[in-house]
Parts: C-alpha cells; structure tokens; sequence
C-alpha cells in the first residue's frame, strides 16, 4: 500500500543541543517525549507506540525505556539507521497507525556527547570498522567522506567553491535559528576556503560537528489530530532503500535513483513544486548526491546548480531560482547529536509546514522534501530514504 493519507505529523520538538554534556542518551530521548507531550497537550498515558533511534544507549534499548518512562506501548521499534533512522521510523509507523497497532507514536532520536564519546563510537561502529578500519588508521567517517568527495570532484569536475556553497547559504539560515550551535557565528566563502585542511579535500567546514541533543514528533491519525486541535503536516509519498548499487567501486549516488519518479508520482508532484528541500548533510558532498538522486538537476551537475541556486530560506541571494535548504542550518551549522540528525529535517519540516518556524520561517511553503542518508559501513553510506510532506488540507 503505497497510501499514506489519513497520518499526521504534530509536535515537532528539538532538545538540549550541546557540544558535549554529562547527560547520556536516555535523559536526552525521554526529554525530549516530555517536551512532545507538553506541546500536544497530552497525557503520557495516551501515548502507545514508540519509535527510538540512539547511538549510544549502551546496555539499554527501546524496550528498557519503556520501563525508564513509564510507558505501556502497543507497538515499539528500535531503528539503528543513522541519518534514515527519522524516515524509516516515519514509515513504519504510519503503516502501525493505519492498521490500528498504535494510536498515538512517539518517534525519537536522541544522543548524549561525553568527552571523547564520538572517537568511541567510530571506532566500534562496525565490525568493519573494527578489522579494516581503525586499526590501520582509517579516523571515522572522515576518511570515507574524503574519499567520495575526492571521488566526486575528480568525476564531475566540482570545485571547493561549489562545495562551500552549501554550509555557507546553512550558516545564514542558522543565524536565524537561535537553537544552532554555531549559528551565532557567520561564515563567507572566504572563511570556508581558507579553513584548515581536515582528510583529503575536506576542510574544517565541510565536516560535521558531533555534539548531544534529541529531536522528536508524535505520528496519529489526522482525525485525532484535529480532535486535539494540534496543528500538522501529511505525508505525500515516502521510501527508502539500503545496500543500493553495491557494484559503483566509490560511492557517488544513493538509493533515491531506485524510486525518487515514484515519489513524485505518489505525491502527484514534481521537483519544481518542492519548496523546501532539507537534505542529510553531515557533509557537502552527500547534499549534492541528494540533490541530483532526487530530481533537483541531473548527475553530476549539482556544482552547477549550486551556483544558479538560492538556498537561502528567504529567498535573499541573487539567484533567481530559489529553494529553500535545510532551513534551520543542518548539521553542518547546528551539529550532528548522533541519531537525532537523522530526525532533524523531519522536525524542522513540520515547524515549517505549520508556520512555527520563527525568525527562519519559509514563506508560503506548501511541499517539502525530506531526505535522509545513513550508516557508513567501511567506505559508503547504506542506508537511504526519503519523503514528500505537505501542509495539511492542500
């Protein structure tokens, strides 16, 4: 059943982001349920599905913290995707919903930052990490990203200045979003260029910043929605794909080529009608891969669409097309809290699409693309996915 009508999408909340924390993961997922709870004006107790995604829950899991939060849920997942985890869980629990598993779900990702947590959790990432990776010196995703992005380059004839286009037009929207962790700091093309070299062709600003936060939303039919008088957004279209194209040596595209046309097709849309588009962006590149996968220009062409592009969420650059791009400065300005990135753009999304998004409101948006990208595994990322939202009643 490719239907998603009927599911709506309320209570958007992002929480707590810091760039390190004594808080652990749990504190941060179960924070952010209570802020979820407080915003659709619900009791706990009605809440009976959840959806959890974390990297560093250690001995707990989805099931222990229901125990944790007090919760007797009906329908549970725990989804381990990296930055697909949102959209996954997004999937999974409109089908429970519309099969009558679940009224109301809770879907969450939330990590903490201790001191030196991240160089833990790369280091034992995978079991290829573990015997290919880290014991001949391969540092974390970095050295994947470097060589896709080296990749890419030398491929498509893409430039640092294309590259930088990205967290530069973020950092504008992210000075509008006062949650961004970086956001209170500006950053021009200059800067970006002249940043410290980091692995290959990435610099300092083309690498995500690892920090603690969660971010989370409620999943229920649009009739209770109503009912409670939440404001919401809907799913137009949805899907994902792992493991896609094993056979391209470097990776340089994802899974959205298996069925972005159905996407549009399902949601009766185009590329030119998306009037956001909030892509996993933990480093340029992989924006770029989105961008073109997803209909946006053709491959290898993202350089160039780049510079004809305002992806500003004002619409304020010269360029005279416009699309408004991870409107609340992405990762790469607000930081990276571990799972939670891979929720990120479905929240900012429902802020959107129901006018709360404050000083970084898009104005007049009505379709939103939101995609996600996850799970690096050696030397690419496998996990893909992907959904079309839209404002409610339209």
């Amino acid at each position: 059943m490719r239907d998603y009508s009927g599911i709506a999408l309320t209570a958007p909340v992002s929480f707590g982001y810091a760039k390190q924390s004594p808080h652990g993961a749990a504190w941060f997922i179960g924070s952010t349920l209570r802020e979820m709870l407080l915003q659709a004006g619900i009791d706990k107790a009605a809440v009976d599905g959840l959806a959890v995604s974390s990297f560093s829950l250690g001995l707990d899991s989805a099931i222990t913290l229901t125990q944790n939060f007090q919760l007797s849920p009906r329908w549970i997942d725990q989804l381990p995707y990296g930055g697909a985890a949102g959209l996954v869980a997004l999937r999974r629990a409109a089908r429970a919903i519309q099969a009558g598993d679940a009224d109301i779900i809770a879907c969450i990702g939330g990590d903490g930052a201790a001191h030196r947590g991240f160089e833990r959790t790369a280091a034992e990432f995978s079991s290829f990490t573990v015997d290919a990776s880290f014991p001949y010196g391969g540092g974390g995703p970095n050295t994947a990203f470097g060589l896709i992005t080296q990749n890419y380059m030398e491929r498509y004839g893409a430039r640092r200045e294309d590259l930088g286009l990205i967290p530069v037009a973020q950092r504008y929207n992210a000075n509008h979003y006062p949650a961004a962790l970086l956001g209170h700091k500006s950053l021009s093309l200059e800067q970006y260029l002249a940043s410290r070299p980091i692995a290959g062709p990435l610099h300092l600003f083309d690498c995500v910043m690892p920090c603690a936060g969660g971010e989370g939303f409620l999943m229920m039919s649009e009739q209770r929605a109503r009912e409670l008088g939440l404001p919401y957004c809907v799913i137009r279209a949805a899907g994902e794909l792992h493991n896609a194209h094993p056979e391209d040596e470097i990776q340089f595209r994802g899974g959205w080529t298996e069925y972005a046309d159905q996407l549009y097709s399902n949601a009766g849309l185009e590329p030119a009608a998306i009037d956001i588009l909030q892509t996993y962006d933990d480093y340029p590149v992989i924006s770029m891969l989105q961008m073109e996968d997803l209909g946006f220009c053709a491959k290898g062409e993202a350089a160039q669409w780049l510079r004809d592009t305002d992806l500003r969420f004002d619409g304020s650059g010269p360029q005279s097309r416009k699309l408004a791009h991870n409107t609340s400065g992405g990762q790469l300005s607000v930081g990276q809290a571990g799972s939670a990135a891979g929720y990120m753009g479905i929240v900012e999304t429902i802020r959107q699409l129901t006018d709360r998004a404050g000083r970084n409101q898009v104005p007049e948006a009505r379709h939103a693309m939101v995609s996600g990208f996850g799970m690096i595994n050696y030397d690419r990322g496998l996990c893909s996915a992907a959904a079309i939202l839209g404002r409610a009643g339209q």
